[in-house]
């Protein structure tokens, strides 16, 4: 094990009826809030007037600002921030999924720094403050409610770039599982993946000796395994989109379940290269390129990708090798996908090849991918050719 320093600010409200104390949480921030969203769903459900029920409850001013995109584009942040600046806004309250709390980061940080906030996406600069934030949740997925990271979509560069920071940690998350009953069909199989893609970096490490924080990662594996197919055919099952949102959380929040463990991180970075081009979802690009890239690097760790199969999968060793096991493992993963709706190949977004070596050139831009194996250019090619 490898050391480690952890601490985690964010404050967890989590249970049906939590908005209710949302007045309460924001009080001591200041007057002038902002509140972030997306397309407008939160007013179909009804959360849209319960938000703005407890912010008048305390005679808060809210300054709106609305249509944050999936793949937040910097745009958008662009306009937060304007707004942040020209209100003079004390606290900001992201209510929807990880596109819109991430955006809300990138706001939170951008307003108080001179230069271009898309500076903190490119290495250029570090955050150094922000305007405080919290956070509903809407959507179980990026762990984004309780985590310092965040990533913005140049739209006109076609770069998808992430940044963290301690700066950005929202002073408190409300996790409502009501709030997801609503949440289409494919954002709850999407979602799914990506839980289970952020465990997929952290558990696939070549860090030894880690038998707790393993066994974090496949209990995770388990209950989104076990969970969402309940919660695509009972949308409104309370106990399965409450067990899918505490996943969503402990997934990825400043290395809980992976602290002490070196993690890798490279197949994210090859789908944010798809999804700066081709602005599909991220969660979709994930359940294609994860699969793929576990057939490209098993034979690193065949020790790890075994247990990974006879762990989680179940799979039955018999008399079968590490590596027929191991390979066994990766095809359940991908047939779980495939049985829960997930797409398996970028064909299915209709992307060719048209743009894979631009894709492959950027992802290694600031350097190899990942470190359970490092990826140069010529690899991240061929784990984009396998996932056409």
């Amino acid at each position: 094990m490898l050391p480690f320093t952890f601490q985690n600010p964010t404050k967890i409200l989590f249970g049906e009826g939590m908005v209710s104390r949302l007045g309460e949480q924001v009080r001591s921030f200041g007057s002038t809030i902002l509140l972030v969203y997306g397309s407008g769903s939160i007013k179909k459900s009804g959360l849209y007037d319960q938000v703005l029920e407890q912010l008048k409850s305390i005679d808060a001013r809210v300054v709106e600002l609305s249509g944050i995109e999936p793949n937040p584009r910097l745009t958008s942040v662009y306009k937060g921030i304007e707004l942040c600046r020209s209100e003079k806004v004390d606290f900001i309250l992201a209510v929807g999924g990880g596109s819109v709390l991430d955006a809300a980061k990138a706001i939170a940080a951008g307003a108080l720094y001179e230069g271009d906030v898309w500076d903190f996406c490119i290495h250029k600069a570090v955050i150094q403050q922000a305007i405080p934030l919290g956070t509903i949740l809407t959507l179980s997925a990026t762990g984004s409610e309780m985590n310092g990271n965040a990533v913005i979509s140049n739209w006109e560069l076609k770069q998808k770039r992430a940044f963290g920071s301690p700066h950005v940690y929202p002073a408190f998350s409300i996790l409502d599982p009501t709030l997801t009953y609503s949440v289409p069909r494919n954002q709850t199989v999407n979602g799914a993946v990506d839980i289970m893609s952020h465990v997929f970096e952290q558990y696939f490490s070549r860090t030894t000796d880690t038998p707790l924080q393993e066994r974090l990662c496949e209990s995770i594996l388990q209950t989104v395994i076990e969970n969402t197919p309940i919660a695509i055919e009972q949308p409104d099952n309370y106990e399965a989109r409450a067990n899918l949102m505490w996943c969503g959380t402990l997934a990825l929040n400043g290395g809980l379940i992976s602290a002490g463990m070196q993690n890798d991180w490279a197949s994210h970075g090859i789908e944010h290269e798809i999804s700066a081009i081709y602005d599909i979802p991220h969660g979709a690009g994930l359940s294609i390129v994860f699969p793929n890239w576990m057939k490209y690097v098993y034979k690193e760790r065949i020790d790890r990708f075994a247990q990974f199969a006879e762990r989680v999968w179940g799979i039955k060793r018999d008399s079968r090798s590490d590596e027929e096991v191991a390979l066994a493992g990766i095809e359940a993963t991908r047939a779980f996908f495939t049985s829960i709706g997930a797409q398996a190949r970028l064909a299915e977004f209709e992307i060719d090849r048209e743009h894979i070596d631009e894709m492959a050139k950027e992802a290694v831009l600031f350097g190899p991918l990942g470190s359970f194996k490092k990826l140069e250019q010529t690899d991240v090619r061929q784990i984009l050719e396998m996932s056409l």
